[in-house]
C-alpha cells in the first residue's frame, strides 16, 4: 500500500467518525424546531430519534457479513446515494412516517461508514499505533460533535430551517465520496489475497467476551450519567441551567483533549495495563463527582472526562488484537456492543430517575464503571494482544 493511498484512507476514517458524531450529537439542538415543524410535543418527537440509533446499530452489526460480500468502496459510493435521498427526504417530508424512514437511513449510512473506518485503521496500523490511530480518529466524532451544534445554532438563529443543518452534516460525507476516487481499498472475502484475510477458524477468546461486556457497560455508563447530570445538578441541588450545562460542556471539552493526548502517550503503554488504570480512575472520579459539593463538581467532571477519553477506542484496539489479523467480524462485534449500550441508555435509567431520582441513574452509571474496571483487569489474564503485537514488531 502506498502512502498517499493509506493517508487517503485514514482521512476516510476520520470523516466516517465526523459524519456519525455530528448526526448523534446535533438532535438536541434542533429536536424542539421539528417538533414545532410537524407541530408534535417535544417528548414525543423524540422517540423518533431512535430510529437513528437504530439504523446505526443494525448497519454497523450487518456489515461485519456485507464487508466481505460488498467491496468498501461500492459501499460508501452507494452510502453517498443514500445520503442525498435521505437529506432531500428531509427538505420535502410533509409527514412524520417519512421523518422517521430517512433518519433510519442517516443511521444505516452513519452505522456502515463507521464501521468502514474503524475497519480501515485497524487494517492499516498495527500494535501500539493502531491504538493511538483510533483514539486519534475517534477524536473526530468530539470535534463534530462541538462543531455542528455551533453550526445549528447559526443557521437557526437566522431562521433557516432545520434541515438545513442535516445538508451541512451531508457535506462531510461529500468529502469521503471525493475521497474515494483513486483510492484502493483493502479486499475481503473469497476475493482477497490470502495476506489480507483474517486467519482461517482462529479462536476469539475469552478476552473478547470481557471487552464486549466493558464496551456495552462503558457506553451504558457514560450516556447515561452524561444524559442525567444536568437532572442531578438542577433538581438535586439546585443548580441553575447554564451551570449544569457548563459541566457537560466542560466533560466534552476534557473528553476531546484527552483523547489527543493520549493518543500520543498510549504509545508507550501496554494497552490492557493503561486500559485497566484509566478505568479504575473514571469510576473513583465519577464517584466523587456525584458526592461532591456543587463548588468542587467542575473539576471532578473535567478529570473525569481527560482519563475516560481514551477508555472506548482503547477497548476495540484490545479487541482487534486478540487475533493475529484485525478481524473485521471481531471490530464490528464489539462496535455493535458499544451501541447497544446506547439504545438501552433511556431504557434503563429512565425506570431508574421516575422511582429514585437522578442520582440513583448516576451511581448506576458508576457501578457500570466499576464492571468496565473489573472487566479489564480480568483481561489481563487471558490477553493475547501481547503476542499478537511482538508477532506484528517481528515482521
Amino acid at each position: 500500500m502506498t502512502n498517499s493511498n493509506r493517508i487517503r484512507l485514514t482521512w476516510i476514517s476520520f470523516f466516517s467518525y465526523a459524519l456519525t458524531g455530528a448526526l448523534v450529537i446535533v438532535t438536541g439542538m434542533v429536536m424542539g424546531n421539528i417538533a414545532e415543524y410537524f407541530h408534535l410535543p417535544v417528548s414525543s418527537m423524540s422517540n423518533t430519534f431512535t430510529f437513528l440509533n437504530a439504523g446505526i446499530l443494525i448497519s454497523i452489526f450487518l456489515n461485519a457479513w456485507l464487508m466481505e460480500i460488498v467491496p468498501l468502496k461500492t459501499q460508501l459510493r452507494f452510502g453517498f446515494l443514500l445520503m442525498v435521498v435521505a437529506v432531500a427526504a428531509l427538505m420535502y417530508s410533509q409527514s412524520l412516517a417519512l421523518f422517521s424512514a430517512a433518519m433510519f437511513v442517516l443511521g444505516l449510512v452513519s452505522g456502515i461508514t463507521m464501521s468502514i473506518g474503524t475497519f480501515l485503521i485497524t487494517h492499516m496500523y498495527e500494535g501500539r499505533q493502531r491504538g493511538s490511530r483510533l483514539l486519534f480518529t475517534d477524536s473526530f466524532f468530539s470535534m463534530a460533535g462541538m462543531i455542528f451544534p455551533m453550526v445549528a445554532a447559526f443557521l437557526l438563529a437566522r431562521a433557516i430551517e432545520w434541515y438545513w443543518v442535516y445538508a451541512c452534516i451531508g457535506l462531510v460525507y461529500v468529502a469521503i465520496f471525493i475521497l474515494t476516487f483513486g483510492c484502493d481499498f483493502p479486499v475481503l472475502g473469497k476475493h482477497a489475497p490470502k495476506a489480507d484475510l483474517p486467519v482461517a477458524k482462529e479462536k476469539w477468546g475469552v478476552g473478547v467476551l470481557f471487552l464486549s461486556i466493558a464496551a456495552l457497560c462503558y457506553i451504558l455508563g457514560q450516556l447515561g450519567f452524561i444524559g442525567w447530570v444536568p437532572e442531578y445538578a438542577t433538581k438535586g441541588l439546585g443548580m441553575n441551567l447554564n451551570d449544569a450545562g457548563t459541566l457537560v460542556s466542560n466533560f466534552w471539552m476534557s473528553y476531546m483533549i484527552g483523547m489527543w493526548v493520549f493518543s500520543f502517550v498510549l504509545r508507550f503503554f501496554d494497552l490492557q495495563r493503561i486500559l485497566t488504570v484509566l478505568a479504575g480512575l473514571a469510576t473513583v472520579l465519577m464517584y466523587f463527582f456525584i458526592t461532591s459539593k456543587p463548588e468542587h463538581m467542575s473539576w471532578f467532571i473535567l478529570a473525569l472526562g481527560f482519563f475516560s477519553s481514551a477508555i472506548y477506542t482503547t477497548i476495540i484496539t484490545l479487541g482487534s488484537l486478540q487475533t493475529k489479523v484485525a478481524s473485521p467480524k471481531l471490530v464490528n462485534f464489539i462496535l455493535t456492543c458499544g451501541t447497544v449500550g446506547t439504545m438501552l441508555t433511556f431504557i434503563v435509567t429512565g425506570p431508574i430517575v421516575a422511582n429514585h431520582g437522578a442520582q440513583a441513574a448516576l451511581f448506576t452509571a458508576n457501578g457500570l464503571y466499576a464492571v468496565v474496571f473489573v472487566m479489564c483487569f480480568a483481561l489481563g489474564f487471558v490477553t493475547r494482544h501481547r503476542q499478537h503485537s511482538a508477532t506484528a514488531a517481528a515482521h
